[in-house]
C-alpha cells in the first residue's frame, strides 16, 4: 500500500496528479494551517507572454496563524471568477481540447463559492476523472488523526495501513526517516520528471496548472503525464 499526502491546491500542477497515479491511496491534507503565498490558492497558466498567475482572493484578516485550510473563505467581493474564466478562455480558446471542457469551467466560474476547499475539490475531481485516474482520495479532516508535521504524516500512514509513504521532494528536509522505519513504513520521494508537449503558444513553459495539459492533449493527458507504463499499470 503506497500512500501519498498533499495539501489541496487551486488548479493543481502536473506533479500532483502524477503522484496520485503512483499511489494506492491519497490523502488531501485539508485540516492543517493555511500557508500564505503557496499554491493552495493560486497557480500558473500559459499565456502568450509566457505564463501568469491565477490567484484566489481569500479572507485571512484577524485569523492568520489559526486558520485551517478547510476553513479558508474566498473573498467574493472582488470579481475574481469572471477574471479567471476570461483568462482561461482568452489563453486557451484555441487549444485543441479546450472546447471539450469549456462548459465545465464556465459553469464553475458562474457559481458562487464560499470555501476554498469546495472549489478546489470540484476542479480536482473533474481533472482526476478527465485524466482517468482511479486512485481513491481521502480528506484528513475526516480521518480524525492527530499530530503535527512528520508525526501527523506517520499517523495518517498508519491509519491507512501504508507500507510505503510517497513524499514530495521537500520531505527530505523534515521527515525523520527513523520514525517511519520503526513503524515498518518505507519512504520514497517523488521527484517528478516534467514532460514536454505541444502548448498553445510557441516554446514550452513547464510547471503550469494541469489544465494546460488537459486543454492541449485531451485524452492523451495521462500517457503524457506519466509516461512510465509501470506506474500506470499498477
Amino acid at each position: 500500500m503506497i500512500v501519498s499526502i498533499h495539501q489541496p491546491a487551486y488548479l493543481p500542477w502536473l506533479g500532483y496528479f502524477d503522484r496520485l497515479v503512483a499511489s494506492d491511496a491519497h490523502v488531501v491534507l485539508d485540516h492543517v494551517q493555511f500557508e500564505k503565498n503557496s499554491f493552495i490558492n493560486r497557480n500558473k497558466i500559459r499565456t502568450r507572454q509566457g505564463w501568469g498567475w491565477l490567484t484566489l482572493p481569500i479572507r485571512t484578516a484577524g485569523r492568520f496563524g489559526d486558520l485551517p485550510i478547510n476553513q479558508v473563505e474566498i473573498a467574493n467581493e472582488t470579481p475574481w471568477a469572471s477574471k479567471h474564466w476570461t483568462a482561461l478562455r482568452m489563453n486557451y480558446g484555441k487549444s485543441p481540447f479546450f472546447p471539450e471542457h469549456a462548459d465545465f469551467f464556465r459553469t464553475i466560474y458562474e457559481r458562487r463559492w464560499n470555501k476554498l476547499v469546495d472549489l478546489t475539490r470540484e476542479i480536482t475531481d473533474y481533472v482526476v476523472e478527465a485524466f482517468r485516474i482511479t486512485t481513491p482520495r481521502y480528506f484528513s479532516s475526516e480521518l480524525n488523526v492527530g499530530g503535527k508535521k512528520d508525526e501527523l504524516v506517520l499517523n495518517i500512514c498508519r491509519q491507512l495501513g501504508a507500507k510505503v509513504y510517497l513524499s514530495g521532494p521537500m520531505g527530505r528536509n523534515y521527515l525523520r526517516e527513523e520514525m517511519f522505519q520503526d513503524a515498518g513504513i518505507a519512504i520514497r520521494y517523488h521527484d517528478y520528471s516534467h514532460p514536454t508537449y505541444p502548448q498553445t503558444y510557441p516554446g514550452f513553459e513547464p510547471y503550469m496548472a494541469a489544465v494546460d495539459l488537459l486543454f492541449n492533449m485531451g485524452k492523451r493527458s495521462l500517457e503524457t503525464l506519466s509516461p512510465s507504463r509501470e506506474l500506470i499499470a499498477r
